[in-house]
């Protein structure tokens, strides 16, 4: 079952990542007849120090109309662009208080399939304040969340899904297959095991690679690596030029639950290509 259309909710503050993450967006939305929700979060009252607040409450809250008022311009400025560029947007949403939490809830409010947004803020501390923002989406959205950063995707594309036998690693494949389709993309899939048990990590390789025929795709490259999975993974989207690696959030339980995770979030900080991240 195609997990497209569904509505995709594009998270923007206005700098060149989320430039980015809008063009892919547009395109995907586009491309898959999806629903575009556009949504922009200004600071809540956390953002001005009490002793403001109890002293200069009127000075106060005209900080926060301003953080309004800023971020209501981004909003429509990015919507204006998206219908400029022959896309529409179902709804714009702005909204106040902590940014990832913010995102988050809208998404799971909207029941949204896929949320997209940029690796980074604006530049200096905000620059540092966003990769955190992105960094927590992932870690807490219901749904699949693209990290865009260094190129938006422009589909069709190379699509690197990375495997390990997970039930997250399962439904990332299945996404990936079900987008390659969806876009006319060529997809590949990468197992990374360990050179002593190559037999063993192959027959993994080649089961993933009947379960994902199973979902219907028929066109797919597979590839066999060894060494660190979250270098492997990044290598070889570099060798292919790929245009867009699909993951899970998480591997197997235990230790090997968290060593995943640490690789998915090693994968999206250091990919050449944006990231989609997929969660049970």
């Amino acid at each position: 079952m195609s997990i497209f259309p569904t509505l995709i909710l594009l998270a923007t503050d206005g700098s060149k990542d989320t430039e980015l993450a809008a063009t892919t967006a547009l395109d995907l939305a586009i491309t898959t007849g999806s629903e575009l929700h556009v949504v922009s979060v200004f600071p809540g009252p956390g953002y001005v120090h009490p002793y403001y607040e109890t002293h200069f409450p009127e000075a106060a809250e005209r900080l926060r109309h301003e953080a309004r008022k800023e971020r209501q311009q981004i909003l429509d400025e990015r919507v204006e662009r998206i219908r400029e560029a022959g896309g529409s947007v179902a709804k714009k949403h702005i909204r106040e208080g902590q940014t990832a939490e913010e995102i988050v809830a809208l998404a799971e409010e909207l029941e949204v399939g896929l949320i997209a947004i940029g690796s980074r803020g604006l530049g200096g501390l905000r620059r540092m304040l966003m990769g955190n923002v992105s960094d927590s989406v992932v870690r807490h959205a219901h749904c699949p969340v693209m990290v865009v950063r260094a190129q938006a995707v422009d589909f069709p594309t190379k699509i690197l899904v990375a495997t390990d036998r997970s039930r997250e690693a399962e439904l990332a494949a299945t996404t990936a297959a079900d987008l390659a389709k969806s876009t006319n993309s060529e997809l590949h899939i990468v197992h990374v095991g360990f050179e002593r048990y190559r037999d063993e990590a192959q027959k993994e390789l080649d089961t993933e690679v009947d379960m994902i025929r199973e979902s219907g795709a028929q066109e797919i490259q597979a590839h066999l690596e060894f060494g660190r999975p979250d270098t492997a993974i990044i290598d070889l989207a570099e060798e292919l030029g790929a245009g867009l690696i699909v993951m899970g959030s998480r591997g197997l339980g235990g230790v090997r639950r968290a060593l995943l995770g640490s690789i998915s979030d090693s994968v999206v900080r250091h990919a050449p290509c944006p990231v989609l991240v997929v969660r049970q």
